[in-house]
């Protein structure tokens, strides 16, 4: 194309953008860069040979420009069924107003109204959301057990000392373990709560590899499990609870890309005649308190 054909050619394209920019009621910027995008494709895709023609020239712009109007209306028709959602809300208000005299006070009742009915609208959600958190609750304690690492909860835990407690005679010894997880409140400030939740699943999943079928493991809370590990000695108690800190030490948890070193300290006690469930927990968290408050990562046992 010759110099003057491709200044005729923008005078058109300009001539036309401004015929239309006035005939709108309101024209838009978004309106206007998309009629520019799409003339630079009509441009490059056009018969050159056929832009010395004036008449085509602005033929063409023309129409580019009521086929961008024409996508407008229709993305503006499928946000309309929305909006039109949200003026049902406010017929009634619209109504109350008289043609020469708007009416302040009840319109201002009408949006008291509509606020008071999202108000009952969250509360109702809020009722909602927690009969169901208390329903799950209730179904943890049904089942035994806890919800998010899928061991057994707090209240089988008690259960099942209290079973092997209240015997008279217990025809085999067995060793409590309370296990607390290391600095896990710095990974959840660091990492967020949901990380905190890996972390605790990673470490129950560690413990359900590594103990016998008949160990028993628990989450009493937090970042501490409770194992009862059955029919074992003091050795074999110590050679257990050992590779159980030396898996946890020597694994790593990869969080989105970042790799989280976890270790835990582990207090352990041994039942004898006459414990009951408050006792045995109460020596084992002796012994893990010893543990955290001498360099963590450590074994301690209260016998």
């Amino acid at each position: 194309m010759q110099k003057d054909e491709l200044l005729a050619l923008v005078t058109n394209m300009h001539k036309e953008l401004l015929a239309n920019i006035n005939t709108q009621e309101s024209a838009t910027k978004e309106q206007v860069f998309n009629y520019l995008v799409e003339a630079a494709y009509i441009i490059k895709n056009a018969d050159e040979n056929q832009f010395t023609n004036n008449n085509y020239a602005e033929s063409l712009f023309h129409n580019a420009y009521k086929e961008i109007a024409q996508k407008s209306l229709e993305s503006y028709s499928k946000t309309n069924a929305n909006i039109e959602k949200l003026v049902s809300m406010h017929e009634e208000t619209i109504s109350s107003c008289e043609e020469d005299h708007i009416d302040l006070p009840a319109i201002t009742e009408k949006f008291d109204e509509i606020q008071q009915h999202m108000t009952d609208e969250v509360t109702k959600a809020n009722a909602v959301i927690s009969a169901l958190t208390q329903q799950v609750k209730d179904l943890e304690e049904q089942t035994n057990l806890d919800a998010l690492t899928k061991v057994y909860n707090r209240h089988a835990l008690i259960n099942y000392l209290n079973k092997l407690c209240s015997k008279k005679e217990l025809p085999y010894t067995f060793h409590l373990l309370l296990l607390d997880i290391d600095d896990f409140k710095l990974i959840n400030d660091t990492y967020g709560h949901l990380a905190g939740d890996k972390v605790l699943i990673y470490m129950s999943n560690i413990l359900k590899k590594t103990l016998r079928d008949g160990d028993k493991i628990f989450r009493y809370g937090g970042e501490e499990f409770v194992i009862i590990l059955n029919r074992v000695g003091n050795e074999q108690c110590r050679r257990i609870t050992s590779r159980i800190r030396a898996l946890i030490e020597e694994n790593q948890l990869i969080y989105k890309g970042q790799k989280l070193k976890l270790t835990a300290s582990i207090g352990t006690t041994r039942y004898k005649p006459g414990d009951t469930p408050d006792t045995l927990i109460a020596r084992a968290d002796k012994a893990l308190y010893r543990a955290k408050t001498t360099g963590k990562n450590k074994i301690e046992t209260e016998l």
